[in-house]
């Protein structure tokens, strides 16, 4: 803490893009509260304007936006480390001193956990998730690292609970961030096709356990480029080509021409929802963005590609949403079946999107942020060190 009673925040992004915008609203909104000084730390000129692009939309922010170093050292392993960031853990290493600098350290993701290690004592670490789907958020054994997580919704903090990975007082269920920047952006339903056809998102996980990429989906792509009724969109998650090489779009030449056809290995489009706006039927594995998609209940389609016993299993949850194709050669009718029936499954699913977001707060940005700073302006947060073992339980959320 500095002079005053100001307690200094810092935002962490030091994984790909696709993670900001679940938290940036949070820290801009949060920039403008008093108490509090908001620093914004990324790795790379291309995090720095991406998130200066974004913050233009929340003009009465305060936060300062800083680049993490990246020593002679760094600079080495990340030329040899094929990623769009340079390596995570060795970032964090090179910036320890900065770190410890603050009272609290703000992540939207668990890797950060492993500065503990590296003796930055001093600032609690609060946690916010990139995502509310099935998986990782609510089994995540780091989470207990934390010292305090704000939750982003419902579903996922009754799922915590349940498995002790918070206690009471150490969380509070904010909102989702990344409907704050979308609703600021406007309604969007860009028109991507020359033609009116329904159009598919094929958005494939980055985990090859989990993904239908590696087994089916080069079949996947032929069979949509083969057919004439959709428009496709194939946009896998940014993190399966990361980053995309022009020798990685050379394997998508044979679709180039094709005017139903668009392939995006990882733009901006790929993270801030313009697909998911865009796409009338939605077709991949556990990503959580097939909740982003459902906030307007549409058609969805899911891959088994790798066999898995999925009924009554929590992981797929959302794979009682649509039908699930258990064979490459039955996507076509599966399709076609989910956008017949799905009168049937739209129940289900406006009932799983409210359990997964608080659709009531019209402003998730600013109320997540109140949540971060009734927390970050409590007594604890100015008396002593997040080292001491109390993790946030003196906070009543």
């Amino acid at each position: 803490m500095t002079g005053q009673g100001i307690v200094r925040v810092a935002f962490l992004y030091n994984a790909q893009f696709h993670q900001i915008l679940h938290s940036l609203p949070f820290a801009l909104e949060l920039s403008a509260m008093p108490g509090v000084d908001v620093d914004i730390l990324s790795p790379t000129q291309a995090h720095q304007d991406f998130i200066a692009d974004l913050a233009r939309l929340y003009p009465e922010h305060q936060a300062v936006q800083k680049r993490l170093e990246e020593p002679g050292w760094l600079k080495l392993a990340h030329a040899l480390y094929r990623s769009t960031v340079p390596p995570k853990a060795l970032t964090l290493f090179a910036n320890r001193r900065l770190l410890d600098g603050y009272d609290a350290l703000v992540v939207p993701e668990r890797s950060t956990t492993v500065v503990r290690r590296f003796g930055v004592t001093r600032p609690k670490l609060i946690h916010t998730a990139h995502g509310a789907g099935d998986r990782a958020t609510a089994i995540d054994p780091r989470i207990k690292l934390f010292d305090f997580f704000l939750v982003p919704g419902p579903k996922t903090a009754s799922w915590l609970l349940e498995r002790g990975l918070v206690r009471p007082g150490g969380y509070a269920v904010g909102a989702y961030a990344k409907l704050d920047i979308v609703r600021r952006l406007g309604e969007r339903k860009p028109r991507l096709f020359p033609t009116d056809k329904p159009v598919i998102l094929y958005n494939p996980h980055f985990k090859g356990s989990l993904s239908s990429w590696p087994k089916w989906g080069e079949a996947i792509l032929d069979r949509l480029a083969a057919q004439d009724r959709y428009n496709v969109i194939f946009a896998p998650h940014v993190r399966l080509f990361d980053p995309p090489s022009p020798a990685d779009y050379e394997r998508f030449t044979r679709f180039r021409d094709l005017p139903h056809m668009l392939i995006d290995l990882g733009s901006a489009r790929s993270v801030d929802m313009t697909y998911t706006a865009a796409a009338d039927l939605y077709l991949g594995e556990v990503s959580s963005q097939v909740y982003e998609f459902l906030l307007e209940p549409r058609p969805c389609v899911f891959l088994n590609a790798h066999h898995v016993a999925w009924q009554g299993n929590e992981r797929y949850g959302s794979w009682t949403l649509g039908p699930v194709v258990e064979r490459v050669d039955a996507l076509m009718e599966a399709i076609d079946r989910a956008f017949a029936s799905h009168g049937s499954l739209l129940a289900a699913q406006r009932e799983a999107v409210e359990r997964t977001f608080d659709l009531g707060i019209p402003e998730p940005g600013r109320f997540g942020a109140r949540r971060l700073h009734d927390y970050l302006t409590a007594a604890t947060i100015r008396q002593g060190r997040a080292g001491d073992g109390r993790h946030g339980e003196e906070y009543a959320a």
